[in-house]
Protein backbone atom coordinates (compact mmCIF):
# COMPACT_ATOMS: atom_id res chain seq x y z
CA UNK A 1 0.00 0.00 0.00
CA UNK A 2 1.33 3.04 -1.45
CA UNK A 3 -0.91 5.37 1.02
CA UNK A 4 -2.46 4.72 3.90
CA UNK A 5 -5.99 6.65 5.12
CA UNK A 6 -7.50 6.39 8.46
CA UNK A 7 -9.20 8.26 10.54
CA UNK A 8 -12.94 7.91 9.33
CA UNK A 9 -16.14 6.74 10.79
CA UNK A 10 -19.67 8.09 11.56
CA UNK A 11 -20.32 11.91 12.80
CA UNK A 12 -23.11 13.54 13.76
CA UNK A 13 -23.76 16.89 11.92
CA UNK A 14 -21.11 19.96 13.56
CA UNK A 15 -18.39 17.44 14.80
CA UNK A 16 -15.00 16.69 13.57
CA UNK A 17 -12.63 14.18 12.81
CA UNK A 18 -9.16 14.08 11.48
CA UNK A 19 -8.27 12.10 8.85
CA UNK A 20 -5.02 10.35 8.35
CA UNK A 21 -2.61 9.98 5.63
CA UNK A 22 0.52 7.81 6.07
CA UNK A 23 2.88 7.64 3.19
CA UNK A 24 6.27 5.74 2.47
CA UNK A 25 9.45 7.58 1.70
CA UNK A 26 8.76 7.29 -1.91
CA UNK A 27 4.97 8.56 -2.29
CA UNK A 28 6.07 11.35 0.12
CA UNK A 29 8.83 13.01 -1.22
CA UNK A 30 6.55 14.15 -4.01
CA UNK A 31 5.65 17.13 -4.83
CA UNK A 32 2.30 17.67 -3.06
CA UNK A 33 -0.20 15.35 -1.02
CA UNK A 34 -3.83 16.01 -1.67
CA UNK A 35 -6.95 14.51 0.20
CA UNK A 36 -10.08 14.40 -2.65
CA UNK A 37 -13.46 12.74 -1.64
CA UNK A 38 -15.92 11.22 -3.46
CA UNK A 39 -19.83 10.86 -2.28
CA UNK A 40 -22.26 8.21 -3.94
CA UNK A 41 -23.00 9.04 -7.60
CA UNK A 42 -20.77 11.76 -7.47
CA UNK A 43 -17.14 12.91 -9.33
CA UNK A 44 -14.36 12.98 -7.18
CA UNK A 45 -13.85 15.70 -5.81
CA UNK A 46 -10.87 17.67 -5.08
CA UNK A 47 -10.34 19.57 -1.38
CA UNK A 48 -7.06 20.67 -0.72
CA UNK A 49 -3.52 19.65 -1.65
CA UNK A 50 -0.40 20.82 -0.01
CA UNK A 51 3.38 20.85 -1.23
CA UNK A 52 6.49 20.14 0.80
CA UNK A 53 7.33 23.42 1.69
CA UNK A 54 3.82 23.62 3.52
CA UNK A 55 1.93 25.99 0.88
CA UNK A 56 -1.57 25.00 0.49
CA UNK A 57 -4.36 25.13 -1.82
CA UNK A 58 -8.08 24.48 -0.66
CA UNK A 59 -11.46 24.06 -2.63
CA UNK A 60 -13.41 27.19 -1.92
CA UNK A 61 -16.22 24.82 -0.85
CA UNK A 62 -14.29 24.23 1.80
CA UNK A 63 -12.07 26.64 2.71
CA UNK A 64 -12.58 27.65 6.31
CA UNK A 65 -13.98 24.66 7.88
CA UNK A 66 -11.17 21.50 6.30
CA UNK A 67 -7.61 22.06 6.72
CA UNK A 68 -4.49 19.84 5.16
CA UNK A 69 -0.88 19.55 6.69
CA UNK A 70 1.78 17.83 6.92
CA UNK A 71 4.56 16.02 9.58
CA UNK A 72 7.04 15.71 6.85
CA UNK A 73 9.20 13.63 9.57
CA UNK A 74 6.28 11.36 10.19
CA UNK A 75 5.61 11.23 6.38
CA UNK A 76 1.79 11.73 7.34
CA UNK A 77 -0.45 14.20 6.12
CA UNK A 78 -3.33 15.45 7.92
CA UNK A 79 -7.20 16.64 7.02
CA UNK A 80 -8.31 18.67 9.78
CA UNK A 81 -12.64 18.62 8.87
CA UNK A 82 -14.57 20.90 11.42
CA UNK A 83 -18.67 21.71 11.25
CA UNK A 84 -19.15 18.76 9.37
CA UNK A 85 -22.65 18.38 7.29
CA UNK A 86 -24.44 15.54 6.05
CA UNK A 87 -23.07 16.83 2.51
CA UNK A 88 -19.18 15.89 3.70
CA UNK A 89 -20.42 12.15 3.71
CA UNK A 90 -18.27 9.74 1.17
CA UNK A 91 -15.33 8.42 1.02
CA UNK A 92 -11.90 10.23 1.50
CA UNK A 93 -9.00 9.35 -0.22
CA UNK A 94 -5.06 10.88 0.10
CA UNK A 95 -2.87 11.20 -3.62
CA UNK A 96 0.61 12.33 -4.04
CA UNK A 97 2.27 13.31 -6.92
CA UNK A 98 5.05 15.31 -8.62
CA UNK A 99 2.33 17.65 -9.51
CA UNK A 100 0.67 20.70 -8.12
CA UNK A 101 -3.29 20.25 -9.52
CA UNK A 102 -6.61 20.17 -8.37
CA UNK A 103 -7.40 17.01 -10.85
CA UNK A 104 -7.21 13.47 -9.65
CA UNK A 105 -5.85 12.26 -12.53
CA UNK A 106 -2.96 13.70 -12.46
CA UNK A 107 -1.83 12.36 -9.15
CA UNK A 108 0.44 8.96 -8.99
CA UNK A 109 -0.15 7.17 -5.65
CA UNK A 110 -3.62 6.97 -3.93
CA UNK A 111 -4.65 5.48 -1.00
CA UNK A 112 -7.16 2.96 -0.30
CA UNK A 113 -10.17 5.42 1.44
CA UNK A 114 -11.55 6.16 4.60
CA UNK A 115 -15.18 6.33 5.01
CA UNK A 116 -17.07 9.64 6.38
CA UNK A 117 -20.67 9.34 7.30
CA UNK A 118 -22.06 12.43 8.62
CA UNK A 119 -25.58 12.05 10.03
CA UNK A 120 -28.15 14.64 10.49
Amino acid sequence: VQLQASGGGLVQAGDSLRLSCAASERTFNTIAVAWFRQAPGKEREFLAAIRRSGFRNTADSVAGRFTISRDNAKKTAYLQMNSLTPEDTGVYYCASGNVWSTQSTRYEYWGQGTQVTVSS
